[in-house]
């Protein structure tokens, strides 16, 4: 076998095995992925600025996900209380996320099992593999997104 094809089918396989691992651990506990992935950019933002205003835009952009289903992800998360959503004060027609401060509790309980697995994974690969890691991986989504 040609070896940059075995490199591509090595890249394939260990791809699946981690969004495997991703989607199919107990991480995600009384979330379903989706949510999660939401509830993570919400955080992050908010993590960033205190606010956490998240455009339904670029929802959609981060995560590759329809718009169909961005949307009712997002209303599932508002039933459960966990964001609100409301529209731009100047453009009436663009949508925002954002956290509900009260509620966010539920979520970072959530994350902290996160938290401890991305630990004990960085524990495993090292600091210097886990940079790289992020940042191939910022490589990748930045081009594979534009």
């Amino acid at each position: 076998m040609d070896k940059n094809l075995m490199l591509e089918e090595d890249v394939i396989a260990a791809w699946v095995r981690l969004t495997g691992l991703l989607k199919n651990t107990r991480l995600t506990d009384g979330l379903q992925y989706n949510e999660a992935i939401i509830m993570n950019i919400v955080y992050r933002k908010y993590r960033e600025d205190g606010v956490g205003e998240v455009s339904f835009k670029d929802l959609v952009t981060e995560t590759s996900m329809l718009k169909s289903l961005v949307n009712r992800t997002i209303d599932s998360l508002v039933k459960r209380g966990l964001l609100e959503r409301y529209s731009g004060e100047i453009d009436r027609r663009t949508s925002f996320v954002r956290p509900v401060r009260d509620n966010l509790h539920a979520y970072l309980e959530l994350h902290e099992r996160t938290l401890d697995m991305v630990h004990q994974i960085v524990e495993i690969i090292g600091r210097d593999d886990a940079e790289a890691f992020v940042r191939l991986s910022n490589k990748l989504a930045k081009v594979l997104l534009s």
